[in-house]
């Protein structure tokens, strides 16, 4: 499996907690939480609102989509350039919806998607918000009945491993190794849920978020040139699109 970068759309979400506080959950997803917090490791042994705020986000039972920025590579004069539009809303059904709707403007079986972890996390956390929210799965989403070969997802992070499965890298770190602008600003993912619910006045919470994810599809979208031994794009060949 090895596509033209030109038939790649590069992705990354970032998610939060369904509720601002544990208080909000429905007392029976109190009790699901419950559960979940006491099979976590929990060495600083906080209570289950505490962790709550801290790493529900991260699990699609107890969290919500509300950015994906997707981007694609066009090749131009001779070089890479790169286009990435951030999706955002406050309602999750719009947000993913919308997504469904750009994927159609593209064709399944010689399209693939591509994430930093995405396998593992993105993937398989829009499919999932998708289904909670009463909506069909689009082709590129449908591992349903494939074999591996059979489903067009592509991974930064798995690329790099080299068939080590113990051997988790982050972004930032391959963007340091490989000298790719970094797409840290004032926002690091841990942070998405707590200014999306404190610092999100007119919106301008939402927009930062938005414009972080958009940033690290960039660096993704460079990442997997350097793994294809191919030279970075300039600067001037990127651009953040409405």
């Amino acid at each position: 499996m090895n596509p033209s970068p030109s038939q790649i759309l590069v992705i990354d979400i970032e998610t939060i907690r369904s509720t601002a506080t544990y208080d909000d959950l429905s007392e029976r997803m109190q009790k699901q939480w419950d559960k979940k917090a006491f099979n976590l490791k929990n060495p600083e042994d906080i209570t289950p609102d505490e962790m709550y705020r801290e790493r529900a986000g991260i699990y699609s039972e107890f969290g919500q989509i509300i950015v994906i920025a997707v981007g694609f590579y066009v090749y131009q004069e001779e070089e890479w350039h790169f286009r990435v539009r951030s999706l955002a809303n406050d309602d999750e059904k719009v947000l993913l919806e919308e997504f469904v709707e750009l994927l159609t403007k593209f064709k399944p079986n010689s399209t693939f998607l591509c994430g930093h972890n995405g396998k593992e996390f993105d993937f398989p956390y829009i499919a999932r918000r998708l289904l909670v929210n009463g909506l069909q799965l689009p082709e590129l989403l449908n591992t349903a009945g494939k074999k591996p070969w059979e489903v067009n997802h592509l991974d930064t992070m798995e690329l790099w491993k080299f068939g080590d499965y113990k051997h988790f890298t982050s972004l930032d770190l391959l963007a340091a190794i490989f000298e790719i602008p970094s797409s840290k600003s004032d926002i690091e993912g841990s942070q998405v849920s707590h200014v999306y619910y404190q610092e999100n006045e007119n919106g301008e919470g939402l927009a930062r978020i938005a414009e972080y994810c958009a940033r690290d599809v960039i660096v993704t979208a460079q990442l997997l040139l350097r793994l294809k031994g191919q030279p970075l794009m300039e600067e001037k060949n990127v651009h953040i699109v409405e």
